[in-house]
């Protein structure tokens, strides 16, 4: 018969010790360090720019395109990193133009580059509806120079039933009005054929929101529109194809907003920042929710200056935020390691 091993009783004067050193009792285990987001660089050698596209290709984070200002063509360049720190500049000069926010998505082991403005407020603006790939970052081809949906710009863009799909998001960004923006969906097994889902999805017509899958659905939140009439949004709706929707919750607890950023980290959606007007203000906080209907804020004790259209990643096991508009334009990297039995279900 096998015996437990009992810790032998410490003695009378070990226990007063113990007790005059705030010790009785007390865990050995050092304290959990509270959850900190890290700079990983405070000025990357990409110009600082918002509404860029980014994403994880081939084990490095990859940002392109952009905006700097209103009265410039957007950026064509192209770089990637393996460590968030040290980036090298792929090309300079892209093909495609309609670089400021664009969707960007990998699918069939390339990045794919959809949409997007071109121009700013200059005379010659556009929005697009080229679809581009590429399997290495510097080379790229153009499947269609005309995709089945209209041009347009920051819609919400995801990989779901080896599909890319394409939610929503507005036929032009300064100019437009509320007939601009739409709520259409579409699909695309190769980028150059599109399927129209449905013309009108059970969510009110927007932009600058973001779209994620979770558990088999595709979930669309936030957004709205910017100008001539601003208007945002918090809700959350689901779908299982893309077609059918349910309303998760009309209004989060995250302030109504657009231009954030968004991942799917820990089995969890999240909100990253953002903007909202009246009065303009641009958001610092971290939402994240395993079902869309029940939101938590991520509480840590260092955390990257308040900001809209930065680039959220899921790299390395940890989530990372770059780039943005942070009063002024952003180079910055951040990223943070989440446990997963420190985040709420």
């Amino acid at each position: 018969m096998s015996v437990a091993r009992i810790p032998a009783c410490p003695s009378l004067l070990a226990i007063v010790l113990a007790a005059l050193a705030g010790g009785l009792c007390e865990s050995s285990s050092p304290a959990a360090e509270p959850l900190a987001w890290r700079r990983e660089t405070v000025a990357a050698p990409w110009q600082p720019r918002d509404s860029q596209g980014e994403v994880v290709f081939q084990d490095r984070v990859w940002i392109f395109g952009g905006w700097f200002d209103s009265f410039q063509a957007p950026p064509r360049d192209v770089w990637n990193s393996t460590d968030g720190r040290e980036w090298k500049l792929v090309t300079a000069q892209a093909p495609w133009k309609h670089s400021d926010l664009p969707m960007t998505l990998t699918f069939q082991d390339q990045i794919w580059f959809l949409g997007g403005w071109y121009n700013g407020r200059l005379p010659g603006y556009s929005a697009s509806a080229e679809v581009w790939s590429s399997r290495n970052g510097a080379d790229w081809q153009q499947a269609t120079p005309a995709a089945g949906w209209t041009p347009r710009i920051a819609a919400g863009a995801v990989v779901f039933q080896n599909k890319m799909w394409i939610l929503g998001g507005t036929e032009n960004y300064y100019f437009g009005d509320d007939s601009s923006l739409k709520n259409d969906v579409w699909s695309s097994s190769d980028g150059k054929t599109w399927e129209c889902v449905t013309p009108a999805a059970g969510w009110a017509p927007r932009a600058y929101h973001q779209a994620a899958v979770l558990n088999d659905r595709i979930y669309v939140f936030g957004g709205g529109n910017y100008v001539p009439g601003y208007k945002a949004f918090h809700d959350v709706w689901s779908s299982a194809d893309g077609r059918n929707w349910t309303r998760e919750t009309e209004a989060a607890p995250w302030s109504a907003r657009l231009w954030f950023s968004t991942a799917t980290y820990r089995d969890r959606i999240w909100v990253l920042g953002g903007w909202s007007n009246n009065p303009s203000k641009n958001w610092g906080d971290a939402w994240y929710s395993a079902d869309g209907k029940t939101w938590h804020q991520l509480e840590t004790s260092r955390s990257w200056k308040e900001r809209h259209e930065h680039s959220a990643y899921v790299f390395q096991d940890r989530l990372w935020i770059a780039g943005g508009h942070a009063t002024p334009l952003s180079a910055e990297v951040w990223s943070i390691d989440i446990p997963a039995d420190s985040l709420n279900k």
